[in-house]
């Protein structure tokens, strides 16, 4: 399966190629059918995340309800997603079903013609920041660095961009994991094929304009619409604590 998957990327890779003319432009374009393919996914993600940000004091309500019942809390947080028609993994999935395409480049870019450029950009799209620096020294290596450190701020950018509908000490959190994340791509990158930093830096550069130019409308309906639907159908939990008997006390 991972083969003809790795073979179908490659003959789709060598399509474009033989439409633009060049490999690198043709991960870019590749990167953006793949954008364009998982758009209306995108949406609905964007949605059930805003969905789940209006029901947070709700679901924090019967967190605090029903902390002695995990089983009651797993019931009642499962009915408000579903009367809210909201589901928790959606806001995954689109980065996951990207990951395969992410990883098969690795393989994929070891079957590319020799040399194999990105413009005069990038001289070899299979070679890395580290291979270049060791053979070729600094100069030639600078393209592969600028293109290494936008893979590191590009995956800062769009973290910081969803904190800002965030509480004060989610978005602290929602930073420092960013800044993490960053410096953890910096380092990945460094040895990573330029294809796969070309992949990465035009889907984040993607997300990054479609978060200014679609997702926030995407998101203020999406909220608008949710609470609306939690005024017009409000959720009751009733809710039993359980009782607290006396401690007996040994007699001494």
């Amino acid at each position: 399966m991972w083969d003809w998957f790795i073979n179908f990327l490659y003959a789709a890779l060598q399509g474009i190629q033989g439409f633009v003319g060049d490999w690198g432009l043709s991960v870019i374009c590749l990167t953006i059918v793949v954008r364009l393919i998982l758009m209306p996914l995108q949406t609905k993600s964007v949605k059930s995340t805003a969905g789940m940000q209006v029901m947070q004091p709700r679901i924090q309500e019967i967190q605090e309800k029903y902390a002695d019942d995990p089983q009651r809390l797993q019931e009642e947080t499962m009915k408000i997603y579903s009367e809210m028609n909201v589901n928790p993994l959606m806001g995954c999935l689109p980065m996951l079903l990207q990951m395969p395409i992410f990883f098969a480049l690795f393989t994929v870019i070891k079957m590319v013609p020799e040399g194999s450029c990105f413009f005069s950009i990038l001289p070899s799209i299979s070679d890395s920041v580290s291979g270049v620096l060791a053979a070729s020294g600094f100069v030639p290596a600078l393209p592969y660095i600028i293109m290494d450190v936008l893979f590191g701020v590009l995956t800062f950018v769009p973290m910081m961009m969803n904190s800002q509908t965030m509480d004060p000490s989610q978005r602290q959190q929602q930073m420092i994991m960013g800044a993490v994340m960053s410096i953890m791509m910096l380092w990945f990158g460094w040895t990573c094929p330029a294809a796969v930093l070309l992949y990465y830096v035009t889907s984040s550069l993607w997300q990054v304009v479609q978060q200014q130019l679609v997702t926030k409308k995407v998101i203020a309906k999406a909220k608008a619409d949710a609470e609306e639907r939690a005024k017009n159908a409000p959720l009751e939990v009733n809710v039993t604590r359980r009782e607290k008997k006396p401690r007996q006390h040994k007699k001494s």
